[in-house]
């Protein structure tokens, strides 16, 4: 496969089953601009070990924020909207008061979060002044999150407004006089509306219905509601207003416009800042993560290593904490070449592999990792292949789909490739299942990837250069301990009891070792009959 600019690290069944899309959703994400980083993240890739050992610097300074400045930026980045489309036509339309608004709104925000990040954070992520802008669209510099098109905007605005308001004074002065004159030669008092409501069962109703000055303006079958008719006076007042008005909102429009086009000649430097919000408000979410689970800065190296001492798979930990159980750390080196991981079943394999397949992904998108230390070097690919991968739409077998993902991995994988693979070859019998195997640890093994394997298969470890890694699952158990508590334990409790004696951490072992019998020790445990247990001695013998 050609490595080309929009090559992919990892497919998305290895991202999730790696636990990176576990991390990522756990992220506590607060602008939209942040959300856009997540979606649009990219991973480092071999060359660009400098700027992901930046990128990491970044987050550890975050991490070192103290705990109310980080409350505070979060506060400030709750209020942020995204205000990308109106900037983006603003220079060609005339944006809406509401929309203005939402742009001032901003900018305020940018200054207070300008004024809380000064000093405290890399300067990537410090936004470029923008009160010349705040200026324009604040002229009164009053500074508070609300927008009208002020008088100051126009001197003809202001003039307008002031002949409007004297008009409204003089409508309300003539119909003022109008119902004193209606309450002192009819007796009806008109409301400050200068209308009234009259029951049909009301004497008034009469009286008020011969008053000229009075229209009918509803009625139902209970009452009918009179209102002041405008005099001729009134008419015209009302007339100047309409004239008024319509000066008023073509001056508006006129500013609204003009602000506009300042707006979309600030467009640069306002996407500008809000990419950097995007930038902090990710790189922040991964600080305060890295700190709620204790995790580490990976050391990034130049040779194509993973090494992982104490290494915790995040996402089994927080269901492990869930449940108030502890995680058993594991501890792994890998490098270029085939390294197997054998144990029964219940000893964890398959989370030690996904715990080195996410330490070094999580890396290369610029997270900490969950170990006590941790060396990467970086991937050109890394692929896992877990679990059943059947497809019953498409009518293939879970053997089937295995070695036809298997094809597509080996037909993608590159220099510098990871390659997971969790029991291999489980689908099919145990005589074409080993065979399987060894062939493809002998094909893998001449590759220039890292190959992690777990098996069942045992004899696979004794190809020529293949590293063996073994659960130590039951091996240091105090079994007099193990056997007192199962003897008395419902039926439904023993496998959690068995998994509290079991030892999840992987040893090397040489070739030639002894073949563990932890699954013979299990089944014991479980009350399998005896000479079955026995029978099964004989023939691994």
């Amino acid at each position: 496969m050609k490595m080309g600019a929009n090559r992919r690290l990892a497919n998305v069944k290895t991202r999730r089953e790696t636990g990176l899309d576990y991390v990522v959703q756990s992220l506590n994400i607060q602008t939209p601009f942040g959300k856009r980083e997540v979606k649009e993240m990219k991973p480092y890739f071999p060359g660009d070990e400098e700027a992901l050992k930046e990128e990491l610097n970044r987050v550890e300074q975050l991490m070192a924020l103290e705990p109310k400045l980080t409350g505070d930026v979060l506060e400030t980045f709750m209020e942020a909207k995204d205000i990308s489309f109106s900037v983006d036509r603003a220079l060609k339309n005339t944006l809406s008061e509401v929309e203005v608004y939402d742009i001032k709104a901003m900018l305020l925000l940018m200054a207070k979060l300008n004024k809380l990040i000064k000093d405290k954070v890399p300067e990537e992520y410090i936004l470029e002044d923008t009160t010349d802008l705040l200026d324009l669209l604040d002229p009164r510099k009053d500074r508070i999150s609300t927008f009208y098109v002020y008088d100051e905007f126009s001197p003809l605005l202001g003039e307008l407004r002031a002949k409007k308001r004297q008009s409204e004074i003089a409508i309300r002065k003539a119909q003022k006089e109008k119902r004193e004159e209606i309450k002192k030669e009819y007796g009806i008092m008109l409301t400050p509306k200068f209308d009234i409501s009259i029951a049909r069962s009301n004497k008034d109703l009469e009286k008020a219905q011969s008053i000229p000055e009075l229209e009918v303006v509803d009625q139902d079958y209970m009452s009918i509601t009179f209102q002041l008719k405008p005099t001729q006076e009134v008419f015209g007042f009302m007339k100047e207003m309409e004239e008024i008005n319509e000066k008023i909102e073509e001056e508006e429009e006129k500013i609204l416009r003009e602000l506009s086009i300042k707006i979309g000649q600030h467009k640069q430097v306002l996407d500008q800042n809000m990419e950097r919000m995007g930038k902090l408000d990710f790189a922040l979410a991964k600080a305060i993560f890295a700190r709620e689970h204790s995790l580490v800065k990976p050391e990034i190296v130049d040779e194509h290593i993973v090494e992982i001492e104490d290494g915790r798979n995040i996402q089994v930990e927080d269901i492990l904490r869930s449940k108030n159980k502890e995680y058993c750390p594991v501890s792994i080196d890998l490098e270029e070449g085939v390294t197997c991981i054998t144990g029964a079943n219940m000893g964890g394999k398959t989370i030690s592999l996904k715990l080195s397949g996410q330490v070094p992904i999580l890396a290369q998108y610029g997270f900490f990792v969950g170990a006590s230390r941790a060396k990467v070097g970086l991937s050109n690919y890394i692929h896992i292949l877990v679990g059943d991968s059947q497809s019953v739409e498409r009518g293939l077998s879970t053997f089937g789909s295995e070695m036809e993902e298997l094809k597509d991995i080996l037909d993608r994988a590159v220099e510098r490739s990871i390659i997971l693979i969790d029991e291999i070859a489980s689908g099919t019998n145990p005589v074409e299942g080993l065979a399987l195997t060894r062939s493809l640890i002998d094909y893998l093994i001449t590759k220039p990837y890292i190959s992690l394997i777990t098996t069942h298969f045992e004899t696979v470890t004794q190809t020529e250069g293949v590293v063996n890694m073994q659960v130590a699952g039951l091996s240091n158990a105090n079994f007099e301990l193990l056997n007192r508590e199962i003897q008395y334990a419902q039926r439904r409790e023993r496998i959690n009891i068995i998994s509290k004696y079991m030892d999840y951490r992987l040893v090397r072992v040489e070739k030639n070792g002894e073949v563990p019998k932890e699954a013979l020790n299990i089944v014991k445990m479980l009350g399998l009959n005896s000479e079955i247990i026995e029978g099964a001695k004989k023939y691994i013998k």
